[in-house]
């Protein structure tokens, strides 16, 4: 088992790292460029920041509660839904940067307050098993780069696009084949 007060730490470290990241992907992001989608069923720079800003609160704070308060079972919860019942592509970008800001403002100043002895507990959760605070924590830091990643790979494609018919390819493989090729156009 991993020791608790080392992954309550660098969990911390890691999380407080995210807004800044953030704001050096996006800080001189091209006002449509937060609502295009480098192809069809992929989100947008915009979905990406609404998303992880109503995860910190509903997701993965929520459910580090529940393991904490000893609850017996989280809130279900439906991301894809939100992002189409909420308008995600509709709202405004330092809006939504702002609100996930204090959001992840909150969730630190909470896991500060938290003895890292008590994230051991656990809730069964219906598809993955028993899920602890600490692996709550894990996943969490895990989600945040898993999002940076497909915000990275969104904007690659949204440059490469761009600039066409400069040969950006040139660089690498870019993520998500260009609309015309994947049928999108």
């Amino acid at each position: 088992m991993a020791d608790p007060s080392s992954v309550l730490l660098t969990t911390r470290l890691a999380m407080a790292r995210l807004p800044g990241v953030l704001d050096a992907l996006l800080g001189d992001l091209a006002p449509a460029d937060w609502r295009a989608r480098p192809v069809a069923p992929e989100w947008a720079p915009i979905e990406i920041v609404c998303h992880l800003r109503d995860e910190e609160v509903e997701d993965f704070g929520a459910r580090v509660r529940v393991a904490l308060e000893g609850g017996s079972r989280f809130t279900p919860i439906d991301p894809e839904r939100w992002a189409e019942e909420r308008r995600y592509r509709d709202a405004d970008p330092r809006e939504a940067l702002a609100a996930f800001r204090e959001r992840r403002a909150a969730s630190l100043a909470f896991l500060a307050s938290v003895s890292a002895d008590r994230l051991t507990a656990a809730v069964e959760h219906p598809r993955l098993g028993r899920l602890s605070g600490l692996d709550l924590l894990v996943a969490w830091v895990t989600h945040d780069r898993l999002h940076v990643t497909q915000l990275s790979g969104t904007l690659a494609r949204l440059w490469a696009t761009r600039w066409a018919p400069l040969r950006a390819d040139y660089a690498g493989p870019i993520p998500y084949e260009e609309a015309s090729r994947a049928g999108f156009a």
